[in-house]
């Protein structure tokens, strides 16, 4: 959006020691991160281990354990190396299952002896609607009503991509509970984006809707995974555009997650479009409705900078009593939760963000309430630490507990760091947060 790149971003890479340090004045006991697949296969398993790269990730790791805090570890935050496009056209072919088990053996391999938690993959469920429905990220594949890309087919290719994700993941499951997981005492799960989904209306078809579109959201990857299939809705409208299991894929799928990751924002209501007309070249028309955060004029919640992301801090706890109940009392996590602001106001404005202490401060009480509701939850990560590059909208938006100024690398703790600091530890909100030092 802004016209830059990643490649500095917030120089985690050199700066580690000290964002280290910044966690640990938070009181925070675990630190959730991912690998980069690319730096440490840069041409996936023919290439070789890059050493270079499986060193930083044991310096972060050894750091973190020095000062008390858990590694939270994903494999596959939306990128790989670039060959496996070429060699398998990425996701699109099933031979890219071997490449991530590999990746994943290496990753079990080098850090398991110090990693406790592992994610295989990071909102799949996001990154292939965006890669090859909407085409707004790398492949950047669609077709019509979604959009007007180069390549792609819509209808077909975001259910071939999500059956090699899913087979992939199972994988690596398996992998780590036949070879590592006695030994070094870890678990493993996988991490879902999910919106809770309000019907618009009281009507019979809204409420339906409302169930269709989680079914499009969370249960396309959930089920499989716990079920060994993909849920009834999906089957009835994609017909054979959605992919089959095979008997083997099916004996795979018995090694199940150990616990559900959930990175939950917002809810938004939404209508039924099978039995009215409405747009569907959206993120939820594929489930045939469409999604809005307006009801009688009224919004469903406070804005915030992205688009359909609204403040609604009831909904985690709704989310997570549903996915408790559907599957099983699996332990949840809520690995991501947090407040987007846009970069173009005054810095008194970024760094006295009340907006976000409010909204960090909701959805935490209605977490809490879940808890006590009997909600099988073990965790809570707030996205994010630091201000970073968040993907096609480059620097435009932040999210971070701590301000970045990306020309020189200072980190500021905002009044949201303080909140949190303060919550987490029982201090006064006025006590000192962690300034990081000028050569950190």
């Amino acid at each position: 959006m802004d016209g830059r790149n990643g490649d500095v971003s917030d120089d985690h890479y050199h700066r580690y020691l000290g964002d280290v340090e910044i966690l640990q004045s938070l009181g925070v006991n675990a630190y959730r991160f991912s690998i980069s697949w690319a730096r440490i296969l840069p041409r996936g398993r023919l290439g070789g281990v890059n050493p270079l790269g499986i060193a930083f990730y044991n310096r972060l790791i050894d750091a973190l354990l020095l000062k008390g805090i858990q590694p939270f570890v994903t494999l596959h935050h939306f990128d790989q190396p670039h060959e496996l496009e070429v060699r398998y056209v990425g996701w699109l072919g099933s031979g890219i299952r071997e490449e991530f088990e590999y990746y994943a053996d290496v990753c079990f391999k080098a850090f398991g002896d110090r990693v406790k938690f592992w994610t295989t993959f990071n909102e799949p469920n996001l990154m292939t609607k965006f890669q090859y429905m909407l085409g707004g990220y790398p492949p950047n594949h669609c077709s019509v009503p979604f959009g007007n890309c180069n390549s792609g087919n819509s209808d077909r290719e975001p259910y071939v991509a999500a059956h090699n994700i899913i087979m992939s993941h199972a994988a690596a499951v398996r992998a780590y509970k036949e070879n590592y997981q006695t030994k070094q005492g870890g678990s493993i799960g996988i991490v879902i984006a999910m919106k809770w989904y309000e019907p618009l209306t009281n009507t019979t078809e809204d409420i339906l809707a409302a169930r269709r579109a989680e079914a499009f959201e969370l249960e396309w990857f959930l089920d499989p995974i716990f079920f060994g299939e993909y849920p009834t809705y999906m089957r009835e409208i994609l017909k054979a555009n959605l992919p089959t299991f095979t008997s083997e894929e099916k004996k795979l799928l018995q090694y199940k997650s150990d616990f559900i990751g959930l990175n939950h924002y917002t809810a938004i209501y939404v209508k039924d479009c099978i039995h009215s007309p409405c747009s569907l070249n959206t993120y939820e028309g594929n489930a045939l409705v469409f999604a809005t955060g307006e009801r009688d004029g009224v919004k469903i919640g406070r804005d915030t900078a992205i688009d359909g992301f609204y403040v609604v801090p009831e909904g985690v706890e709704l989310a997570i009593m549903y996915v408790n109940q559907r599957y099983k009392d699996t332990p949840v996590y809520i690995s991501e939760n947090g407040f987007s602001q846009w970069s173009n106001v005054s810095r008194e404005e970024l760094i006295n963000d009340v907006e976000r202490l409010n909204y960090l401060q909701g959805y935490i009480t209605y977490l809490s309430k879940a808890v006590r509701n009997g909600a099988n939850v073990r965790g809570y990560f707030a996205w994010t630490l630091l201000d970073n590059f968040e993907w096609t909208f480059g620097y435009s938006v932040r999210y971070g507990l701590y301000h970045v100024d990306f020309d020189t690398q200072e980190r500021t703790p905002r009044m949201s760091a303080r909140w949190y600091r303060s919550f987490l530890t029982g201090s006064d909100l006025t006590d000192n947060v962690q300034e990081p030092r000028a050569d950190s």
